[in-house]
């Protein structure tokens, strides 16, 4: 009867010790939560006020040209946001395409051009080239296309 006691004193003991910490960790939780709040809060005010990069032409069609021949084309884009865009990245899905951006912030309402020169030696059929674009736009990574057919020499 005596280690009965002894193991029921224990383990009232050990739930009051565990119950303790629960409570803590409660008003830690409700104090993470009210922050958590705060700080999604403060993200959508943020991303209300980033730039949006808009397109006036979303791919360019070359139509057909002979193997050999260079395509140039340039795609217009405009800051349609809040805040200043800039261009961190813009590559292009094979290295026949080679795209030439600025890297200037382009302001709210302001527009800038990508350049894209295609050689198309070696590339003989349907054509289709992917540019993507990386930036801190809310559209953060953008895609335009260049597309065509080339015709063997």
């Amino acid at each position: 009867m005596k280690n009965f006691s002894k193991y029921s004193v224990l383990a009232l003991a050990s739930v009051l010790f565990f119950s303790c910490g629960n409570s803590q960790k409660g008003q830690a939780e409700i104090a993470k939560t009210g922050t958590e709040a705060v700080a999604t809060d403060s993200l959508s005010k943020a991303a209300a006020q980033l730039g949006k990069i808009e397109f006036a032409e979303s791919a360019f069609d070359f139509g057909q040209v002979k193997e050999g021949a260079e395509v140039k084309h340039t795609f217009v884009l405009k800051n349609t946001g809040d805040a200043p865009v800039i261009l961190s990245k813009v590559t292009a899905s094979c290295g026949c395409t080679q795209p030439e951006f600025s890297k200037s912030p382009i302001l709210p309402g302001g527009t800038s051009d990508i350049r894209v020169t295609f050689k198309s030696e070696g590339q003989v059929g349907k054509q289709q080239k992917i540019i993507t674009i990386q930036s801190n736009a809310s559209n953060g990574m953008t895609t335009v296309q260049l597309k065509g057919e080339v015709l063997p020499k």
